[in-house]
C-alpha cells in the first residue's frame, strides 16, 4: 500500500471535489481517496501492484480535471506551481475589473428604466439595448468563460455543479435579453414590454468572480502554517571537509558530514553533537519557550537556533528525513484528511445542485401559472439558480481543519488526522503514564542498600554485578544504575545469557553467578525470600522512590532506591485538565506506595499501579467499558499498545518512535501543557466548524425560498438576482474568513504559569 498526494486544478465547488473523489475511488486498486476542496488536493491510498499514478491521473482527467503529483514538501511549492497560481489570480483580477467597469456603465444606463424617473444627466443612448448587448457579451463569455467550461465538463459526465447553476442563471437573463433586443415586436404584439436584463447577467458574473477572488486569497492564508514551517529551513551549512570550513547549500549536505555552528546561527539539519556545548532555542519546532542546554551526545534539530556557544555536530538526517520535514509531512496529511463531521455536508453536496435546479424549474412553473407574469417567473428562477451555493458547505470543515492543525504545529502539537482533532474535544478520561510522562524519565540512584547494611566492599561487589547486568538493558532505570556505578569507579564485566522480562526485570550470569534485578512481585514469583529488606522497601516507597530488588543465586542481596523527578509542567497541567472537567488516571508499572506518592504530589486520586505492559491495554479497555472517551498519554515502547487502544493516543515527542507512530497526537516538546492545549484547540476548532456549517446551511435554507419569492405574496418583496449573486459570492468568503479566526488561538495554560 502506498500513499499519493495530487494537486488538483479546475474545481469550482464541493460538487467537483465529490466527483473527483468518486472517480478515483472507482479505480481498481485504490482503497481510499479524500479530496480536500480547500487545499485543492487529493490524498490517495492505493495498492501499487494493482494501479499506478498514470491510471489515477487518467481517472481525474476523465471527469474533466487536471492533476499533478505533490512536490517534495521540503522544497516548498514548485516554482511553476506558484507561477501558475499567481497567473490564475491575476487573470481573475483582470476579469473582475473588466466586469466591474462594464457593469457600472450598464447600471447607470438602466437607472431610468429601473427607477421610472427621468435623469437628465444620463444620455438616452446609454440605455440602448443594442449597446448593452455589445457591452455585456464579453462579460458573459470572456469573464464567465470558466462557468461554461465547468458546465460542459459536468454535462459530459451527466452531473451538475455550481458552474451549472451560474451558467443557467446568467444565460437565462442574457439570452432572454438578446431575444428581446432582436425581436422586440414579439413582445409588443402581445402587449408586453421588451425589457432587457443585461445588467443582471453582467453584475452577477462580476460579483461571483469577485467572491472567488477573495475566497482564493483567503484560502491561501489557511495554509500559512505550512509556509512558515517550510520557511524555517536553513539555506546553507558550514561543513568541515578535508580540514577546511566551507559554506554549502543545505541540499549538498550529506549524512556523516561534520557541521560547525556558531552562536546566533540557525542549525541546518538534524545531527548529534560531537564537540562543544551550547543552549538551543527550539521554540519554532517544539513550541518550548525556554532554550534547551545541549552537550556532547545530544541531538540537535534542523531549523532551530543556536544561542550561546559554538559546537560541531555529525549529520544524522537530511532532506525529507529530517525532523522538520516529517513535521511538515504530518501537518500536510492532517490538513488533507477529512473529519467525520464533514460527512453530512458531503451527503448534502451530492444531491444539492440537482435539487436546486428542480426548485428553479418549479419556481418558474408556479409563478407563471399563478400570475401569468413571465418577467416575475424569470426573475425568481434566476435568483434561485444564482443564490444556491454548495461551496460554503464544501469549505466549512476543511478550512477550519487546515487552520486548526497548522495552529497545533505552531504550538508543538502534531495532529495526525482530522478525525483525531475532532475526537479530542470529546475526551472524558485522561490516562497518564508515570515514567517519562509525568516524570522526566531520567531516574537517578539515590539509595543502594545491601543485606549487610552500610556501604562496604561487599556493596561495591554487588554494585559491580548489578551494573554489569543492567548495561545490557535500554531501560531508563538500567541507565541510572550503570551511571551510578561509573560514578563509584566500578569496572563492569561481561554478562552471559542476558534476558529481559517485560514489566518485571532482567537476569543473566555474571562471573558465573545468576543475577536477577527487578520488582518484588517478580522475585516473589520466583520464590525468592524478600523479607529481609521489606522495611527498607517501605521507607523508600513512602518517600516516592522506586525500589528495585537484587538477587544473586536465588538469594536476596540488595535494594536500589530510584528517584525520578516530576516534570515542572506536570502539576500545572493536571490542575488545568481538572478545570476542563476531565477524569484523570495515573497508570504505572511501579508499586502502589511509590505510585500513590507521585499521584498525591500532582493531584491525581485514581491510580492503577503495578500494571504490566500487556495489562495497560486491558486498563484502557476497562475505562472505555465505563462508557468514557479515553485518551492515553505515554512515551515508551510498552505504552504503544495502550496508545493504539485508546480513543485518542497522545505520545510524548521525546519518547520512542514506536509510541509516536501508534499515537494520534504527538507533543513534540514533551511538555504536558500540550495535552491541555490540544484539547482546547480541538474544542475551539470544532466550535468554529459548527459555526461554518450553521452559516452554510442557514444561508441556503433561508436564501433559496426567499429567492423563489416566498415573501412576495405577504410583503411584496422579491430578491433581485443581483443581490442573490452578491450573497452567493460572499457566502464562501464568510466561511473562510470565520475559519481564519482560529489563527488567533492562544494556549491558556502557558499564560497561567
Amino acid at each position: 500500500m502506498e500513499t499519493l498526494t495530487l494537486k488538483l486544478r479546475g474545481m469550482s465547488c464541493a460538487s467537483c471535489a465529490k466527483s473527483i473523489e468518486k472517480a478515483i475511488n472507482n479505480v481498481p486498486g485504490v482503497t481510499n481517496c479524500n479530496v480536500n476542496f480547500g487545499m485543492e488536493q487529493a490524498t490517495i491510498t492505493y495498492n501499487s501492484k494493482k494501479t499506478n499514478l498514470d491510471k489515477i491521473q487518467a481517472a481525474v482527467a476523465e471527469v474533466g480535471y487536471s492533476s499533478s503529483p505533490q512536490d517534495d514538501i521540503t522544497s516548498g511549492e514548485d516554482e511553476k506551481e506558484t507561477a501558475a497560481r499567481l497567473a490564475e489570480l491575476n487573470q481573475l483580477q483582470r476579469k473582475v475589473i473588466v466586469g466591474a467597469v462594464i457593469s457600472t456603465i450598464l447600471v447607470i444606463g438602466s437607472l431610468p428604466a429601473m427607477t421610472g424617473l427621468h435623469i437628465p444627466i444620463i444620455p438616452a443612448w446609454l440605455h440602448n439595448s443594442w449597446l448593452q448587448l455589445v457591452l455585456t457579451t464579453p462579460v458573459q463569455f470572456w469573464c464567465g468563460k470558466a462557468f461554461y467550461i465547468g458546465t460542459w465538463k459536468a454535462v459530459k459526465r451527466h452531473a451538475a455543479t455550481m458552474d451549472t447553476l451560474i451558467a443557467l442563471g446568467t444565460s437565462a437573463a442574457y439570452f432572454y435579453s438578446v431575444f428581446a433586443t432582436i425581436f422586440p415586436r414579439f413582445f409588443t404584439a402581445q402587449g408586453l414590454t421588451p425589457d432587457v436584463y443585461y445588467e443582471t447577467a453582467a453584475i452577477v458574473i462580476t460579483l461571483i468572480l469577485l467572491g472567488k477572488l477573495l475566497e482564493n486569497r483567503a484560502k491561501g492564508q489557511t495554509s500559512v502554517a505550512i509556509r512558515k514551517l517550510i520557511g524555517l529551513q536553513a539555506k546553507d551549512a558550514r561543513v568541515i571537509r578535508n580540514g577546511q570550513e566551507i559554506d554549502v547549500p543545505i541540499q549538498s549536505v550529506i549524512l556523516g558530514d561534520i557541521v560547525l555552528v556558531r552562536p546566533g546561527e540557525k542549525i541546518s539539519v538534524d545531527g548529534e553533537i560531537i564537540a562543544g556545548d551550547s543552549t538551543v532555542d527550539e521554540a519554532m519546532v517544539t513550541g518550548e519557550s525556554l532554550p534547551v542546554k545541549k552537550q556532547i551526545g545530544d541531538e540537535v534539530i534542523g531549523a532551530t537556533i543556536n544561542k550561546t556557544g559554538s559546537f560541531k555536530f555529525r549529520v544524522t538526517r537530511v532532506g525529507k528525513d529530517t525532523f522538520l520535514a516529517q513535521i511538515i509531512k504530518l501537518v500536510q496529511q492532517a490538513q488533507g484528511s477529512k473529519a467525520p463531521i464533514q460527512r453530512l455536508a458531503d451527503r448534502v453536496t451530492g444531491w444539492f445542485v440537482p435539487v436546486v435546479i428542480a426548485i428553479a424549474i418549479a419556481t418558474f412553473v408556479i409563478w407563471f401559472n399563478l400570475t401569468g407574469n413571465f418577467t416575475l417567473a424569470l426573475i425568481t428562477t434566476i435568483s434561485v439558480l444564482i443564490i444556491a451555493c454548495p461551496c460554503a458547505l464544501g469549505l466549512a470543515t476543511p478550512t477550519s481543519i487546515m487552520v486548526g492543525t497548522g495552529k497545533g504545529a505552531e504550538n508543538g502539537i502534531l495532529i495526525k488526522g482530522a478525525d483525531s482533532l475532532e475526537l479530542a474535544h470529546k475526551i472524558q478520561t485522561i490516562v497518564l503514564d508515570k515514567t517519562g510522562t509525568l516524570t522526566e524519565g531520567k531516574p537517578t540512584v539515590i539509595d543502594f542498600i545491601t543485606t549487610n547494611g552500610t556501604a562496604n566492599q561487599n556493596e561495591l561487589k554487588l554494585l559491580r554485578l548489578a551494573a554489569s547486568l543492567e548495561k545490557n538493558s535500554e531501560h531508563p532505570i538500567a541507565e541510572a544504575v550503570v551511571k551510578y556505578a561509573k560514578a563509584q569507579q566500578v569496572s563492569l564485566i561481561e554478562v552471559e545469557k542476558f534476558q529481559a522480562i517485560s514489566g518485571s526485570g532482567v537476569e543473566g550470569f555474571v562471573s558465573g553467578k545468576l543475577v536477577q534485578i527487578g520488582t518484588s512481585r517478580w522475585l516473589e514469583e520466583l520464590r525468592i525470600d524478600t523479607n529481609s529488606l521489606q522495611n527498607q522497601q517501605a521507607s523508600l516507597e513512602k518517600s516516592g522512590k522506586t525500589a528495585v530488588w537484587i538477587a544473586v543465586n536465588g538469594e536476596m542481596q540488595g535494594l536500589i532506591g530510584i528517584a525520578d523527578a516530576l516534570k515542572p509542567s506536570s502539576i500545572v497541567a493536571v490542575q488545568a485538565l481538572k478545570r476542563l472537567k476531565l477524569d484523570i488516571v495515573m497508570l504505572t508499572g511501579d508499586n502502589h506506595y511509590t505510585a500513590n506518592a507521585i499521584a498525591e504530589r500532582v493531584g491525581i486520586t485514581r491510580v492503577f499501579a503495578e500494571v504490566r505492559p500487556e495489562q495497560k491495554v486491558a486498563t484502557v479497555q476497562k475505562l472505555q467499558a465505563e462508557g468514557k472517551i479515553v485518551a492515553m498519554v505515554g512515551d515508551g515502547i510498552n505504552d504503544a499498545p495502550a496508545l493504539a487502544q485508546a480513543d485518542v493516543g497522545i505520545a510524548i515527542g521525546t519518547g520512542t518512535d514506536i509510541a509516536i507512530s501508534a499515537s494520534d497526537i504527538t507533543l513534540i516538546s514533551g511538555n504536558l501543557q500540550g495535552i491541555v492545549t490540544a484539547i482546547e484547540l480541538s474544542r475551539t476548532t470544532m466550535r468554529n466548524i459548527r459555526q461554518n456549517l450553521f452559516f452554510a446551511f442557514i444561508y441556503n435554507i433561508a436564501g433559496i425560498p426567499i429567492a423563489a419569492g416566498i415573501l412576495f405574496p405577504f410583503f411584496g418583496l422579491l430578491l433581485s438576482p443581483i443581490i442573490a449573486g452578491g450573497a452567493m459570492a460572499f457566502s464562501s468568503v464568510s466561511v473562510v474568513t470565520n475559519a481564519l479566526r482560529l489563527r488567533n488561538f492562544q494556549p491558556k495554560v502557558s499564560k497561567e504559569i
